[in-house]
């Protein structure tokens, strides 16, 4: 009589999220979690609350999940994250900052910690998770960018000139990676309904939704579930600025 053969279960992914405390990036854990990843997640100042998602996760999911305090725009932080790492199978670079106001008033240094939280990040992150993948053949990452990437906004230079940088830095790294079957996308996100708002009031809110197709703020769960969507897309899809926001753009 033939054994019985057990199927041979294959290990979970592991996938990395900066920025996972809050808003998208929270979501974004939820989701991966569910789906069956492994998570490594950063924030660079709410590590109580992530912590806390950590310990939700383990208990609904059962999974491994490590919680990381990391300034993801520093460099050696960032190689403090990737140190003990020896597989990653998905990136997503989603921490960053916003900064509403004039051009003429901002000032340097503000500038340049926008610019190393929205856009050197990518590259830190990319730079140790590449070789990583490379040793599998295989890998995605996806980019956190905004429809202010493509179009601009006033009020909001700093802000959308970082994301278009992200954007040609995905479609650029996306050819440089194509041959190693490692994909890279980014997911363009309208306005989402996470605290990175709560510097507009509820009239500039309701303005904004009028100008919506869809009459309403997106969710982070919404975000999510793209990204998520993304990174189990087929291995096809490279370079591509994928645009959420409720018809606006």
């Amino acid at each position: 009589m033939e054994p019985f053969l057990q199927e041979k279960k294959e290990p979970p992914k592991t996938a990395l999220i900066t920025g996972a405390s809050r808003g998208i990036g929270r979501a974004c854990a939820e989701a991966f979690a569910e789906a069956g990843y492994s998570l490594l997640l950063t924030c660079s100042k709410s590590m109580e609350e992530l912590v806390a998602l950590t310990k939700k996760l383990s208990a609904q999911y059962g999974g491994c999940y490590r919680p990381f305090r990391a300034d993801m725009g520093n460099i050696e932080e960032v190689a403090q994250v990737f140190s003990g790492l020896s597989t990653l199978d998905v990136l997503i670079n989603n921490a960053g900052i916003s900064y509403v106001g004039l051009l003429s008033e901002m000032s340097p240094a503000d500038w340049r910690r926008l610019m190393a939280v929205n856009l050197d990040s990518c590259f830190y992150a990319c730079k140790y998770a590449i070789p990583l993948m490379l040793k599998k053949h295989s890998g995605k990452i996806i980019n956190v960018s905004s429809v202010w990437g493509s179009v601009g906004a006033s009020m909001e230079v700093a802000y959308s000139a970082s994301k278009g940088a992200v954007n040609a830095f995905t479609r650029a790294l996306a050819k440089e990676l194509a041959p190693s079957n490692i994909q890279v996308n980014a997911v363009a996100c309208g306005v989402i309904d996470t605290s990175m708002n709560a510097c507009f009031s509820k009239e500039e809110l309701e303005a904004l939704k009028r100008e919506i197709p869809a009459d309403r703020l997106g969710t982070p769960q919404e975000a999510a579930a793209l990204i998520l969507q993304t990174a189990q897309a087929p291995s096809y899809m490279t370079g591509q600025i994928i645009t959420i926001d409720g018809g606006w753009y």
